[in-house]
């Protein structure tokens, strides 16, 4: 059963004081331009178009909510990095975003999604540096792992693993691909931990 599957459309924000209030739980997808998210969120969910999938780079410009129920929700951030979004709306959403990352109090974790060919890229250490001071988890969706050969995929993982373990410790990272449904159950697990975990506490502090 997909974690995401009961997912329904809630808000959408463009700017922070659009923000539902921060009761519950998030988990947040981030990653750059064309870099698989919105493809991955609707692998993650079996649907077709719950995140808008386009082939031109950098049209996903809100903060996109959809509710799982429960208070619980699944946050879709605009993609970074794509070099024909003006400088206006650049700068907007670079400060949209890190404060997100960085205040947000109802967020209980990142996914942050990389292109297995290209992983952890200048704009996705800026994504670390912004989240990781929180002490919330990250978790690694290397995508288009079917892009690669099955040694250069493992060759991949082996190194982006190495490199997050020392500079990023409270990230864990797998391969995933959508045509190929590789490592959807994975994927879901360490989410289902995050929500179950983080609703722990939540009860824990109301009694």
């Amino acid at each position: 059963m997909a974690l995401f599957q009961e997912a329904q459309f809630y808000i959408s924000a463009d700017k922070l004081s659009d923000l539902p209030p921060p009761r519950g739980i998030e988990i947040a997808f981030a990653g750059r331009s064309n870099a698989g998210k919105s493809s991955a969120i609707n692998t993650l969910a079996n649907r077709n178009r719950l995140a808008f999938v386009s082939k031109t780079p950098g049209r996903t410009q809100l903060i996109n909510f959809f509710s799982l129920g429960n208070d619980r929700f699944l946050v879709d951030l605009p993609g970074y990095g794509y070099a024909e979004v003006p400088e206006r709306i650049r700068l907007h959403w670079q400060s949209v975003l890190s404060r997100y990352l960085m205040e947000r109090e109802s967020l209980g974790g990142l996914v942050l999604i990389m292109d297995a060919r290209r992983p952890l890229t200048p704009l996705d250490r800026q994504m670390l540096d912004w989240f990781l001071p929180t002490g919330k988890p990250v978790h690694v969706l290397l995508t288009k792992a079917d892009k690669l050969g099955k040694q250069q995929a493992t060759a991949t993982l082996r190194s982006t693993r190495t490199e997050l373990e020392q500079i990023y410790p409270n990230c864990t990272v797998q391969l995933f691909s959508t045509p190929k449904r590789v490592g959807i159950e994975e994927a879901e697990a360490v989410m289902a931990k995050w929500l179950s975990a983080t609703q722990d506490a939540a009860d824990i502090a109301a009694d």
